[in-house]
Parts: C-alpha cells; sequence; structure tokens
C-alpha cells in the first residue's frame, strides 16, 4: 500500500517537472480570460450600456411626448426615430449599441413609431425582432405588431399577433381584453366566424368585468343568429 502510493506521488512528480511549462501556460491563459471579461464588462460595456441608457431616455420622453398629444405628432414620431439634438434617436440606439438591453428596447420605439406614421413595414421589421421578459411591454409590442398587420391587410399574422397580445400579460384586463376583441373582431371581418365566436366567448368568460367583455355577449348574439353559408 505505501509503495503504491509513493509511487503514485513519484508519477506525479514526474509529470508536473515534464508537463509544469504547458500547465502554467493553460492557467496562464485562463486567469488571462477572465481577467478579460472582468475588464471588458467594467470599462467596455459598463460605459456602453449607461451611454445607451442615457440616450434612451431621450427617446421614451420623445415618445412619451407624442403619445399624449392630442392630435397626431408626426414630427415628434420622427424625432423618436433620429433623435432632436439632445440625443440619438431609436434607429441610432439600435445601430450603435447592439446587444444591450437599451438597444433592445430601442427596437420597441422605433416600431410604435414606425405604425403612428403609417410605415407599417418598418413597424413590423422592428416589432418582430423585439423580446423581453416585461410581459406588459410585450403585450404592447405584441398590441402593435397585430395594428401592423391589419394596416397591410396581413389578417392572419394580425389575429395571431393580437391573440399573443391577450395572453401574455393577462393581469391587464383592460388591455388584454382589447387586444382580444381586436382579434375576434378581425375574424368576423375576414369571414371567420367559427373563430370569431370561439374569440368572443373567451372574451366574455375570462374578461367579463371589462368594457369589451361585457360587449362579446352583443356580437355573439349577432354571430349566432346569422345563417350559415
Amino acid at each position: 500500500m505505501a509503495y503504491n502510493q509513493a509511487k503514485s506521488s513519484t508519477d506525479l512528480t514526474s509529470f508536473w517537472y515534464k508537463n509544469q511549462k504547458t500547465i502554467l501556460t493553460v492557467v496562464a491563459i485562463i486567469i488571462i480570460a477572465i481577467l478579460g471579461v472582468i475588464a471588458y464588462k467594467a470599462f467596455i460595456q459598463g460605459p456602453k450600456e449607461d451611454r445607451a441608457n442615457e440616450q434612451l431616455s431621450t427617446v421614451q420622453a420623445t415618445f412619451q411626448q407624442a403619445a399624449f398629444s392630442p392630435t397626431l405628432d408626426t414630427a415628434a414620431y420622427k424625432a423618436v426615430l433620429n433623435g432632436n439634438g439632445k440625443g440619438g434617436g431609436a434607429l441610432g440606439i439600435i445601430k450603435s449599441y447592439s446587444g444591450t438591453p437599451a438597444g433592445n428596447l430601442a427596437k420597441y420605439y422605433a416600431g410604435a413609431a414606425y405604425l403612428h406614421i403609417g410605415d407599417f413595414q418598418s413597424a413590423v421589421k422592428y416589432l418582430k425582432d423585439f423580446k423581453t421578459e416585461q410581459k406588459q411591454i410585450q403585450m404592447m409590442a405584441y398590441g402593435a405588431l397585430g395594428d401592423a398587420y391589419s394596416e397591410l391587410k396581413q389578417n392572419n399574422a394580425a389575429i395571431d399577433s393580437y391573440k399573443k397580445a391577450a395572453s401574455t400579460f393577462e393581469d391587464d384586463a383592460v388591455n388584454a381584453s382589447e387586444y382580444l376583441f381586436r382579434a375576434g373582431l378581425l375574424s368576423e371581418l375576414a369571414g371567420q366566424k367559427n373563430d370569431a365566436i370561439t374569440i368572443y366567448k373567451k372574451l366574455k368568460d375570462e374578461f367579463p368585468n371589462t368594457v369589451k367583455g361585457t360587449q362579446a355577449e352583443k356580437y355573439l348574439n349577432r354571430l349566432e343568429l346569422q345563417p350559415t353559408n
């Protein structure tokens, strides 16, 4: 037993002397890589995200100003996209700060701005590419995407987007019911009677205390009284 332990120790010592240069090189590479990641986050990624967030705050303020304007403020929505002299717009943030949370959120503002100024193809482009774990924002993004598809007469894509919006954050019953209602109404207008009935029933059952939920009964009665072709 003692002999085997001594032999193992000798083998390890021999292995170390034969390979110590390689081992130390590998260890050094690992240490340098770790330090590199730490330095990147501290001196490059951190300041980059700070700059992106600073510019995004300007975009958010401009968007809010446009959204609360009593009339459609096209100039304000264009400033959301391209900036207004006080900071880069959403498009600049997307280009310069790709991969940051601010760069991702800028896609939502870009898509929503394009929707308001009537460039529905561009709205779809940016809203499709936006994803977030913040359910209420994701719901609004899906809803805006549904609006853009609807304007482009892509009814099936619009209905799917509205359904996603309604199911993403059901705690916001007012907006969730609104998007589900839009899915039902568009299904009805597209001649998809059975789908519309299913959606209106869901609206009535799951959101009974909302305006759209209480209206669902009226739409159901009308559809169910219609003759089947």
